[in-house]
């Protein structure tokens, strides 16, 4: 999976939070960041080409929206992180260890349900 610059995580963040944007909407939302429109374009064809963003052509202006959510999105980078581990339980046993309390109850219920529903298989 290809990185995502500082820039194109906005953007993504702007259309996860949204259904759809148009490029000038877009660069509404980003105003902050003083972009022009052309910029605004360029990242979008750039983000369209890695797959990230999906464009609308029956409207006009075109809307952009993301191809996948963020859950999604976190979830290929995590598992492309593990897939590059050595040693991916010792990887999964550190990880486990810096989370809270309350997420590692979290992860448990979600578990043994994993587990209840493989054994019926």
């Amino acid at each position: 999976m290809e990185s995502l610059g500082e820039l194109e995580r906005d953007v993504m963040d702007a259309l996860w939070a949204q259904d759809s944007l148009s490029a000038a909407g877009l660069r509404d939302v980003l105003a902050d960041r003083g972009l022009a429109l052309t910029t605004v374009h360029t990242v979008l064809t750039r983000l369209e080409k890695k797959g990230f963003v999906t464009r609308d052509r029956s409207t006009r202006p075109h809307l952009y929206a993301a191809a996948s959510s963020k859950e999604e999105h976190v979830t290929d980078l995590l598992s492309e992180v593990l897939d590059q581990a050595g040693d991916r339980r010792a990887v999964l046993a550190r990880f486990l260890g810096t989370v809270s309390l309350s997420d590692t109850a979290f992860l448990r219920g979600v578990l043994d349900s994993r587990l209840r529903g493989s054994g019926t298989r």
